[in-house]
This record gives structure tokens, C-alpha cells and sequence, in this order.
């Protein structure tokens, strides 16, 4: 067997092929290499949101075990603090595709046919995990399922704050990796604004408000939760 080195470790050649524009032969290379750009771009984020979907199962599956160890507790943390960055490395994605020329756009835009972001599996899977429209996701019920099995609620985790561990912990990466995807959702919708307007989505979504309504907090019960402990701390004060 071959010895194995960096092109054939990481399948450079394969992975490095993958870039194929639609436009034609005779289009001008600025445009040929604007939709190249396009491409990575996209491709990259479905790499990132590989890592992301599989980190946030695996903390979940954790979450949802049936053993008290704090072992799963401590590593789902580091899972969620991995796929919080990861979040924010997307929102970096987005903001490199403003330097798309709208010129090049354009010209190129017309070549995608149907192909749209919406249509993306993973970012399906992803919402799943996170809760989208305002419901709870998996990820929340793990952690509910988590505290129930030590004896606790999500509300004594927000009132116990670092008294209760590892489980705080959790709550706080919870919420970064949900702040994470907001801002993701936020600059996408502003790109999206910057470079169609109202224009209709490639997918035939309607653009614009399609983006703007889905645009929602993660972990809504927690963040009411942590929120109602200023309404106690105000009712426990002294006249």
C-alpha cells in the first residue's frame, strides 16, 4: 500500500475538481472566475456544516444518555463550543461572498436554474437539531432530558447558575452556539438584501421575506427562563 502524504490523505485531487461553472466558454474570465468564487464559497459551508451537524448530534446523543457521568457532560460542552465556532467561521463565509461583484452576479445567476441555499440537507438537519419557528429542537430536549435525570429542571440550572455544574455549562454553550446561527441567518439575509433585493429566490422561495421569517432565536424556553430571573430577583428584594 502507497505511503500516504497530504494530496492523497485529504483527496486533493478529487476535492480540488469539484468546481465546475455553468457559464459559458466564451463568458469573461472575471465572471468565470466570480462564480468559481460562488462555488467555494458554498462548498466550504457544507464542509463546515458537516462538522457542525455531527457535533451537535453527537453532544445530543450525549445529552440524551441514559448514564449520570459528567464525562458526557463535559465532552457535549466541548462539542458545543467547537460547533459555536464553527457557526462563527460560517458567518465569516457569508461575509466573504460580499465580495462578489453584483455585476458578475448578475451575469452568472441566471446559469444556477433552481439551485438554491434553501435546498440544502444539512442546514435542514441543522434546524432540526437547534429548533426553528420558534419551536425547540433536539438539542433542547436532550438538555431538559439531561437535568430531569439529576434531578433538577432547566429553570433550577438558570436559578442554580454555576452551582449546578457541568449542566450550567451546557446552558451557556447552548446559547452560544444559538447566537451563532442567529448571526448567521442575519448576514445572510443582509447579502441576500445587498445582492437580489426583492428579487425571487433561485428555489422559488420569495426571497427576501422567506429569509426575514426565519430568522428566529434558538433555545426560546431557555432564554424565557434565564429572563424571568430578574422578575424573582425583583420579587425577593426589600420594599
Amino acid at each position: 500500500m502507497a505511503e500516504l502524504n497530504y494530496s492523497s490523505y485529504l483527496k486533493t485531487d478529487v476535492l480540488l475538481s469539484l468546481q465546475r461553472t455553468q457559464v459559458p466558454e466564451t463568458a469573461d474570465r472575471t465572471v468565470v472566475l466570480a462564480e468559481h468564487f460562488f462555488i467555494v464559497a458554498h462548498q466550504s459551508c457544507e464542509l463546515w456544516l458537516k462538522q457542525t451537524v455531527a457535533d451537535l448530534s453527537l453532544a445530543r446523543d450525549l445529552l440524551s444518555s441514559t448514564g449520570r457521568s459528567a464525562d458526557g457532560v463535559d465532552t457535549s460542552v466541548e462539542l458545543l463550543q467547537r460547533a459555536a465556532e464553527l457557526l462563527r467561521v460560517l458567518h465569516e463565509q457569508v461575509l466573504v461572498l460580499e465580495r462578489l461583484p453584483l455585476r458578475h452576479f448578475v451575469q452568472f445567476r441566471p446559469y444556477l436554474g433552481t439551485a438554491s441555499g434553501a435546498q440544502s440537507q444539512q442546514f435542514m438537519v441543522l434546524g432540526g437539531l437547534l429548533g426553528d419557528g420558534g419551536e425547540e429542537g433536539e438539542l433542547y430536549r436532550a438538555f431538559e432530558a439531561s437535568a430531569d435525570r439529576r434531578g433538577c429542571t432547566v429553570a433550577d440550572v438558570c436559578r442554580l447558575g454555576i452551582a449546578s455544574g457541568g449542566l450550567h455549562r451546557v446552558a451557556e454553550a447552548l446559547l452560544d452556539v444559538g447566537n451563532g446561527y442567529w448571526r448567521w441567518k442575519v448576514a445572510h439575509l443582509g447579502l441576500m438584501s445587498k445582492m437580489v433585493g426583492g428579487q425571487q429566490g433561485t428555489g422559488g422561495t420569495s426571497g427576501e421575506e422567506f429569509l426575514m421569517r426565519r430568522i428566529t432565536l434558538p433555545f426560546p424556553e431557555l432564554r424565557r427562563l434565564r429572563g424571568a430571573l430578574h422578575t424573582q430577583e425583583l420579587a425577593a428584594s426589600p420594599a
